[in-house]
């Protein structure tokens, strides 16, 4: 893939990871909703769950720029965006951007995605 298209895909996904957990900073109640109420009923303290949720985001986001084995971050990315999707299905109307980089994500999985070496047979 090339390299310009590569950095564009990171910067979708990383600024879709970093968003969130800032904008948490000034207006949690924004956010503290998407979590599912039987996360929420594990956890009493539904703004320490959104800013610990929030820096995982955020390492994620990092993890991406950086360009270092990101197929791992690239399928977390995936996994909670599905979730959020999954959890959220009334919500649609918001969270059908998600799609997009849920795909971008799975873009860039399948890119970094580094094949284990084959032994070649016997000779």
């Amino acid at each position: 893939m090339d390299k310009r298209i590569d950095f564009l895909l990171r910067i979708g996904v990383a600024f879709a990871f970093l968003y969130p957990p800032i904008s948490a900073l000034v207006n949690p109640f924004a956010w503290v909703g998407y979590f599912p109420l039987f996360v929420t009923n594990l956890f009493p303290n539904a703004i320490l769950l959104l800013h610990t949720f929030g820096v995982i985001e955020v390492v994620i986001a990092l993890w991406i720029l950086s360009g270092k084995n990101i197929f791992i971050p690239s399928v977390l990315a995936v996994a909670m965006l599905v979730g959020i999707i999954v959890f959220n299905l009334s919500q649609m109307d918001v969270l059908f951007r998600d799609i997009p980089i849920i795909l971008m994500a799975v873009a860039l999985a399948l890119t970094h995605f580094k094949k284990s070496p084959t032994s070649s047979p016997a000779q």
